[in-house]
């Protein structure tokens, strides 16, 4: 199963770099040893869906790592210690690797049966999602996810995730919920984002990026479609804004996806909801 990591873009939004696209590689983080627990099929009634499903729990700190393998699918969702030690968050993220993995169990066992009555082979299927911390500040844990899920089709698809935690109020929030509108962020961020994307776009390809050729994946995209991670270099504020745009979206399949770090601007500031902005400062 595909594992991606996530150093590269939080050491980013962390670190206090500079510039627009990031380009940084992406890494794979190292797993901590897990220790081997036999579980069941998560809503299985019937035992030939996990007939000899290998399995593993890690619980480092706080944190969690969840593995399994059977015949029907291949499964894994982790977080960090920084994410377990905050109960109500824990709780939250916990409920979601059962609902994950619950529904993949059962679109795995509906994709068999189905092909075993057409007579045509099953392809095992997978999810994963990895959680790492993008920033921690005394009034808020920034996250964002590696999602992979594999269905049977000509490939598996990557996709992100992030969730604010608000400390003060024991609230998940999502990066966009900070600000007054989608329409004032989206103005905020749109040209700076399809310029630094455009530039990525370009190194790839080996050829400047032509907005209005009319051709396929050359038209700047919006970035509020895309995954929005809030990052600190100060590690106090808010001060740098990543757009996480997944295979399909900028590019074809073969360019992978992009990440694109933006500073906290002046506009970006006027956009925020006014009990957010103390949060937040401008970056350099």
């Amino acid at each position: 199963m595909r594992q991606g990591g996530w150093a590269a873009i939080v050491l980013f939004l962390a670190g206090g770099c500079q510039g627009g696209g990031s380009d940084a590689a992406r890494s794979d983080a190292t797993r901590t040893p897990a220790a081997e627990l036999a579980v069941s099929d998560t809503g299985a009634p019937e035992t030939e869906d996990a007939p000899s499903e290998a399995a593993s729990q890690a619980a480092v700190g706080t944190g969690r790592s969840v593995e399994a393998s059977n015949d029907l699918y291949e499964f894994a969702y982790s977080y960090p210690d920084a994410a377990g030690a905050l109960t109500g968050l824990r709780d939250m993220l916990d409920a979601r690797l059962a609902s994950e993995r619950t529904q993949l169990a059962s679109s795995a066992r509906d994709d068999r049966k189905e092909a075993k009555s057409g007579g045509f082979p099953y392809l095992s299927h997978s999810f994963s999602a990895k959680w790492a911390v993008v920033a921690d500040l005394p009034g808020w844990l920034s996250l964002s996810a590696d999602v992979y899920t594999f269905s049977g089709g000509a490939h598996g698809m990557s996709n992100f995730d992030s969730l604010l935690w608000d400390r003060r109020t024991n609230t998940a929030r999502k990066p966009r919920d900070l600000f007054t509108s989608a329409n004032a962020l989206r103005d905020a961020l749109q040209k700076p984002f399809c310029d630094a994307l455009d530039k990525e776009r370009a190194k790839r390809r080996g050829e400047p990026v032509q907005r209005d050729s009319g051709q396929m994946f050359t038209e700047c995209i919006d970035p509020l479609a895309q995954t929005l991670i809030l990052g600190s270099a100060n590690h106090q504020t808010f001060d740098r804004i990543g757009i996480l745009v997944a295979p399909y979206e900028a590019g074809p399949y073969a360019e992978g996806s992009y990440e694109v770090t933006l500073p906290v601007t002046g506009k970006v500031m006027a956009a925020l909801r006014p009990q957010y902005r103390a949060s937040f400062s401008a970056g350099h």
